[in-house]
């Protein structure tokens, strides 16, 4: 009876499916070629650069669709499409001749656009989009002199509002800080600091205007608007609480000195105050360059204890040769004679395999330049810190001189069967939390992508973008910044687990 009843279903929809795909047929040999069409000049962003032809192309595009779908006569269907083809055709010609024609304002467009002006300079943006789309339109009507006058404005306005993004992106946190610093009328108890802060700002300004694409000087001065403008928000606070508190300067100084002492008293040793701090401070910087000092000689005899080390493992490896070659004279052992040549034995190959890996080390370590990166073991794990893979400013591109670079990882990879990677994002503190954050993450996934794309062989890649939280080296200075702002690849090997 089931049977029955599936046979009689099948039976009452096959004569729907073969309508259905008669109807997908006929819509394919109907709007093929204009669909076609449609698709080229989207892509050419046809709706920009030929307004006109493509809005009337569009017209036509969807009058035929409405026809089609309510089922009209094929001869009007037709007859729409026909028009359809003939003005997208007319917007694909349009949009080849903006090419030639616009091709500076189209720079300044993607530019403007890869500094995310669409957020940060929404106004500008906008004015530009406007006057492009007016240099179309007259480009369209056959009137180039003026098209060309249009586009000029526009690429102006394009500029000027990829400066303005930048600006903003550099500068966002300090001048909210400057904005918060303004309310809480810092100026009162902190005006240095504060006049320190805006002039820190300016000077990024300046500089910006002066070059918007060679950023490392604005950047570090827009970080130090940033402190300056934190600095005098808390000086502000600190003076009112002390002036609320009824402090006295003597009670402001000998809270200074007590800080002092305490930094003294860890160190293990205490300080006078008599004559002021600044012997103080001078006496704790005696103590630490001493112990810098004892540290650098310490780390001197721990190289000369490893060479030590290293000497006597060769002279017991000889022995235990020689132990192995007594057993086999002897002939019979004992059962403790056999678990000390076993024991050794297994001593003996997990010394080989120790090396074996220390070469492999060595060797990818011989791959790479000294400005590339370097490798370097952390736990279980080999660290390739790739310094030479830079990116553009704010992108995840990864640019065509990189990829012998990346071709060098790829072969480090290789030496590793069975490993597993992770490719891990770095920036700098300059910018804002999140934007660091999302930047690192889309840098990493490009990496991981681009390996996974060019590697022959299945080795899980996976990727994570820290941001500007795991600091390699102090930001306050241009050679830390560069190293902070970094890939790494981390390889696990399938060893750890032997």
């Amino acid at each position: 009876m089931k049977l029955l009843r599936v046979f009689l279903l099948a039976y009452l929809l096959f004569p729907l499916s073969i309508n259905l795909f008669s109807q997908e047929n006929l819509r394919n040999q109907l709007f093929g070629n204009v669909d076609d069409l449609y698709n080229k000049v989207k892509g050419k962003n046809g709706s920009m650069f030929a307004p006109l032809s493509f809005s009337s192309a569009m017209k036509y595009y969807n009058e035929a669709n409405d026809y089609y779908k309510r089922g009209k006569k094929l001869e009007d269907i037709r007859e729409s499409i026909k028009n359809a083809e003939a003005y997208f055709a007319r917007a694909l010609d349009v949009c080849k001749l903006a090419e030639v024609t616009f091709s500076s304002v189209i720079a300044a467009r993607t530019d403007a656009d890869s500094a995310n002006a669409q957020k940060h300079a929404i106004n500008l943006w906008n004015k530009a989009e406007k006057q492009l789309l007016n240099a179309a339109e007259e480009l369209e009507n056959g009137e180039l002199s003026d098209a060309k006058e249009k586009a000029k404005e526009a690429e102006a306005t394009y500029r000027a509002a990829e400066l303005e993004a930048i600006k903003t992106n550099f500068l966002a946190p300090a001048r909210e800080l400057l904005l918060k610093a303004d309310q809480m009328d810092v100026k009162d108890n902190a005006q240095k600091t504060l006049q320190n802060a805006w002039r820190l700002a300016n000077q990024v300004d300046a500089l910006l205007k002066q070059n918007r694409y060679d950023t490392d000087e604005a950047r570090q001065l827009a970080q130090e608007s940033k402190i300056e403008a934190s600095h005098a928000i808390y000086l502000h606070q600190k003076i009112t609480q002390l002036i609320n508190d009824k402090k006295t300067l003597e009670d402001v100084l000998l809270e200074s000195e007590n800080k002092v002492k305490s930094i003294a008293n860890a160190l293990g040793f205490a300080v006078r105050l008599d004559n002021g701090i600044e012997g103080a401070v001078a006496q704790i910087l005696r103590v630490l360059k001493e112990r810098d000092a004892n540290m650098t000689a310490n780390a001197d005899s721990l190289r000369l204890a490893n060479e030590i080390i290293k000497q006597k493992d060769a002279e017991i490896d000889n022995l235990k040769q020689q132990v192995d070659m007594m057993a086999q004279r002897l002939g019979t052992l004992s059962d403790a004679e056999k678990k000390l040549q076993d024991e050794g034995k297994e001593l003996q190959r997990k010394l080989l395999f120790k090396h074996e890996q220390e070469e492999t080390i060595r060797k990818i370590s011989l791959l790479f330049e000294e400005e590339e990166g370097n490798v370097i073991r952390e736990g279980d794990n080999i660290i390739i810190r790739l310094y030479g893979l830079s990116f553009p400013v704010g992108k995840d591109i990864i640019e065509s001189q990189y990829y012998p670079l990346l071709s060098k990882v790829q072969e480090a990879i290789r030496k590793f069967p069975k490993c597993t990677v992770m490719i891990e994002g770095h920036t700098d503190s300059q910018g804002s939390d999140q934007l660091n954050q999302t930047l690192s993450e889309r840098r990493a996934k490009a990496v991981a992508e681009y390996l996974m794309a060019n590697m022959n062989v299945e080795i899980p890649i996976q990727h994570q973008g820290y941001g500007e939280s795991r600091p390699i080296a102090s930001n306050d200075t241009q050679e830390g910044r560069a190293k902070n702002r970094r890939i790494d690849v981390v390889i696990t090997p399938e060893w750890i687990a032997k």
